[in-house]
């Protein structure tokens, strides 16, 4: 099966196609700097065949071609991140907080 991802940002999401159809989304967010990934939803028709692992791995590799870093709120992409230690240099890692009493 090909499957094909592609950033619609009229959309804010990520789609995986296959022959065409939308098979799975990611939904994501933006600032300035940052990515962050809100939810991500496969077709039950697609459900199992890879697209989910297809799509978020495509969807990174987009993302890596820019200057962003990713927030995984949605807990499909944060264990698919913490499965590929390849993809860690992604994630925001946010500094420590300066808050005082």
């Amino acid at each position: 099966m090909d499957i094909k991802v592609e950033d619609v940002p009229a959309r804010h999401r990520f789609e995986a196609r296959v022959d065409g159809t939308v098979a799975g989304f990611a939904e994501y967010m933006t600032t300035d700097t940052l990515i962050v990934f809100t939810h991500t939803e496969v077709d039950p028709g697609f459900e199992g065949k890879g697209v989910g692992g297809a799509l978020v791995r495509g969807a990174l590799d987009l993302v890596r071609a820019g200057e962003h870093k990713v927030l995984p709120l949605c807990p499909f992409v944060k264990a698919w991140i913490g499965k590929h230690p390849d993809y860690f240099d992604l994630v925001y890692d946010a500094p420590p907080s300066k808050v005082t009493d």
